[in-house]
Formats: C-alpha cells, structure tokens, sequence
C-alpha cells in the first residue's frame, strides 16, 4: 500500500514533464490529439519510474524525458500507414544513392537512381511520399535512423547502456549539425520545413502557400528530407 501511493505520488509530481513532453513534439497525425499523446507519455512516464537505475547517477528527468518521449514516438509509428515494402524501397533508394556516389564522386541526379533502380519519376515521387510519412513523426528519425524502422537518436539511453552524460553530449552534437546543415539548404527548402516543422501547417495550407497540389508538397518535403539526409551522412560519417 505504501509503495503504491509513493508511486501515485512520484507519478504525479512529474506530469508536468509529460505535458512538456507533449507540447514540445510536432506530429502531424489526426488519429492523434493533445490528450492521446498525453496518456501515451504517462504510460512512458510510469515505465521509467520503474526501470530507473539511481545507481547510473543520470538524472531522473532527463532519463524520463527520453523514455517518454520515446515511448510516444514507438507508439505513433505502430500506426504510421507506411507499409515494410514501402521501407524496403526506400532502404534500396537509399542503398543505391550511396553507391552511386561511391562510384561517381558526385551527388547522383534523380534520373541516375531511376535508371539504377530500374524504376520510374513516378515511383521516386512515392518513396518521396514514404520519407514525407516518416519525417512527420519525427524530424531527427529521418536524419539519423538506417531504416526507418530503428529506435531514433533520442532513444539512445537504454538501462544497461546509461553509463554517463557522454551520450547526451552526442544528442547535441547531432542537433546542432542538424541545425547547421537546414541552413545550407535554399530559401524555398528552408520556407517550407519552416512552416512544417515551426508554424506546424498542414500539407493543405502549405500547398495553397505555394500554389501547389497537396501529394506536390509531400514530394518536395520527402525530396528536402532526403537532401538533408544524405548532405548530413556525409559530414557525420567522417
């Protein structure tokens, strides 16, 4: 019984964090309101209440910040209408794109991985679409993840790996290349992440920004996503 209102007590004292949590995500899914996302987090919340190691001396609510956070993206993405052979396309994309710059010494034009994958403008549009999906979840799972279906940066702190705030440190690190390389990108790219990611529009609003259809806007969102991924890689690798 007293275990049971300490944690009661323990649970309540963060809620706070959840809230904060929540407010500081941008997912862009209607199956999912504020209150969603809430609970999701709670749960989150109780499970690193229980799996917490004192013993690691990392502190609790940054710990906490992690695993809720992470327990509400694991969540969302166990619904995210992106099917495994859309993945496995996008991990050939992404394969071939690679190589082709290995061999070239250059960024690979559009028409050089269709002809590499043997496949049409049409069907890049669609793996276009498939990183559109995947970055609404989450921006950073776009950048760093290999596959799209790989546990994101902010994961990182698992309870038999947590050994001190080195890895913290990295999360920055990323971060701030992230914010370094969006910089590099043209006025256009940057206007629209912009509004995705800060104003948070939808694709509707931001299509009839530009005088665009809404599928045009998910292209140039996957295609600037993509752009940001490789340019980073790049850098990160070395």
């Amino acid at each position: 019984m007293y275990y049971e209102n300490n944690r009661e007590k323990e649970i309540i004292k963060y809620l706070p964090l959840v809230e904060k949590v929540v407010n500081g995500l941008k997912i862009k899914r209607s199956e999912y309101d504020h209150n969603d996302l809430y609970n999701i987090g709670v749960i989150g919340l109780m499970d690193a209440l229980e799996k917490f190691d004192k013993s690691k001396k990392v502190p609790f609510e940054g710990y906490a910040y992690i695993r809720i956070k992470g327990t509400i993206i694991d969540e969302v993405r166990k619904t995210a209408p992106v099917s495994r052979t859309r993945m496995t396309r996008l991990n050939e994309y992404y394969r071939a794109k690679e190589n082709l710059e290995k061999s070239m010494m250059r960024t690979p034009t559009e028409i050089e991985v269709c002809q590499e994958l043997a496949i049409t403008e049409k069907q890049l549009s669609k793996i276009h679409e498939t990183v559109h999906q995947l970055a609404s979840v989450s921006l950073e799972k776009a950048m760093f993840s290999d596959d799209g279906n790989e546990n994101e940066l902010i994961n990182f702190l698992e309870d038999k790996q947590v050994e001190d705030t080195q890895d913290i440190l990295t999360n920055k690190e990323r971060q701030g290349l992230l914010t370094e390389h969006i910089t590099q990108l043209s006025e256009r790219e940057q206007i629209v992440l912009n509004m995705y990611y800060v104003d948070e529009l939808s694709l509707k609003e931001i299509a009839y920004v530009f005088d665009i259809s809404v599928p045009r806007v998910s292209q140039i969102h996957g295609k600037i996503i993509v752009k940001l991924r490789e340019s980073m890689r790049r850098e990160y690798d070395d």
